[in-house]
């Protein structure tokens, strides 16, 4: 005996049904109150005070209604009274519960009514008004906290149970189930429209917090792999001299011991191996085939041409170089360079036409780069509204490689300061300002 399959329509059918059945038996996971993450105490306790508000309202209203106009029994009346408004409350943290309940009360009171009234003429039924109320606001819980299958299942089953009335008695019906359909489905719309929107912004500003602390952590690492390129040139070179010093010093110095060359052999090795662990790491740093960084590495003898370059992008800069500064360790050389560059570079896109002073002095000790800007006289507003602050990060990675100190930050007058401080001494990076 063979079976025939059901056609793929019936098949969908039962299975969206199933679904649908599903959804009504499965409240969502969070259990969170309404409004849990606002602000204020006072905000999260209006959920709990609006229900408990309609709650003892109705409870009251429906018991007085049911007895006076509905000629139901007192015990009765309590009863459903209880059953439709009490799990308002409970709406607050857990809607679809509170759904079952209230909608089980609400179909029993239709019956009851129907079975006990001897007269329902021009009055509200299978739903009575205050029926309409405490479901219409239950559609506000459900809709702030449910997924949209579960909406659609709780709003179809309200029609179908008004259609179920509406053939058993189309003479008691006045139209309010087709009322409670429209407008139940109306208020689920708006609702689940606003949750979802809400829930779209938050997820929008998590990921762009995200995105934001990704970008900066992209930058430091930049910042470092170019820090790490611009060390070998400075360092390969004395290392390079080195080597050279080392294996040309037994033909340069008559005289010398065996144990001296031998010393000498082994200092030009150590210097070779060096040069090669450092082109080998350098090599990786490199990968993207980018040439532009082996040229010669800029210094402050160069900070002229930069502020010259800011004169001309329209922003009047002026420097004040100390003539005698002495000996700059290299490090230091780049790094004050680097600092100006990232300064003016900021000052140009975010203080357009701003007045710019340019300092770098030192002594025996230290060398002080201060560059310090106007607020912004010519354009009403900048030509980039919005800084991440990723060229201080670059900044700070340069001030912690030699061991100094950097100090930023806005000026009352709406300007904004940039003043490192970096020693012309090696120093340990990780000690602090004996000063």
């Amino acid at each position: 005996m063979s079976t025939e399959e059901p056609p793929p329509r019936t098949a969908r059918a039962r299975e969206s049904l199933r679904s649908l059945v599903g959804a009504l038996r499965t409240p969502a996971v969070s259990t969170e109150p309404l409004l849990a993450d606002a602000a204020k105490r006072w905000q999260r306790l209006v959920p709990y005070v609006v229900a408990l508000g309609f709650a003892v309202a109705l409870l009251t209203t429906t018991t007085t209604v049911l007895v006076q106009d509905y000629q139901l029994a007192g015990g009765w009346a309590g009863a459903l009274a209880t059953a439709q408004a009490a799990p308002l409350v409970l709406a607050v943290t857990r809607p679809l519960q509170a759904w079952w309940i209230v909608f089980a009360a609400d179909i029993l009171g239709a019956v009851l009514l129907l079975a006990s009234a001897n007269d329902l003429d021009g009055r509200s039924w299978p739903w009575t008004p205050m029926v309409i109320v405490g479901y219409l606001l239950l559609m506000v819980c459900l809709g702030l906290r449910e997924p949209r299958r579960t909406l659609l299942a709780v709003w179809l089953a309200t029609g179908a149970a008004g259609l179920v009335f509406e053939l058993i008695s189309q003479k008691h019906s006045d139209g309010v189930n087709l009322l409670l359909f429209v407008l139940t489905g109306v208020i689920l719309l708006v609702t689940a429209a606003l949750r979802e929107r809400g829930d779209a912004q938050r997820r929008l500003v998590e990921q762009e917090t995200i995105s934001e602390v990704e970008r900066a952590q992209r930058t430091l690492l930049e910042e470092r792999a170019r820090i790490a390129r611009e060390l070998h040139d400075v360092v390969a070179h004395h290392m390079s001299v080195i080597t050279v010093q080392a294996d040309s010093a037994p033909y340069r110095i008559e005289g010398l011991p065996d144990a001296a060359h031998e010393e000498f052999s082994t200092i030009a090795a150590a210097a070779r191996e060096s040069l090669t662990e450092m082109r080998r790491l350098l090599a990786v740093l490199r990968s993207d085939g980018s040439t532009s960084e082996r040229t010669p590495q800029p210094g402050l003898s160069r900070v002229q041409q930069l502020v010259e370059a800011t004169v001309r992008a329209g922003v009047p800069a002026e420097l004040s170089l100390a003539a005698d500064l002495g000996p700059v360790p290299p490090s230091v050389d780049l790094s004050a360079y680097r600092i100006v560059q990232e300064a003016l570079s900021n000052v140009v896109r975010h203080a357009p036409e701003a007045p710019t002073r340019v300092s770098v002095t030192g002594d025996a000790h230290w060398l002080t780069v201060l560059v310090v800007n106007g607020p912004a006289t010519a354009r009403t507003s900048p030509l980039e509204t919005t800084g991440t602050g990723h060229g201080l990060i670059g900044m700070r990675e340069r001030v912690r490689l030699t061991g100094g100190t950097l100090d930023t930050g806005p000026l009352p007058d709406g300007g904004f300061r940039v003043a490192a401080r970096l020693p012309l001494t090696l120093v340990d990076p990780t000690a602090k300002d004996p000063s």
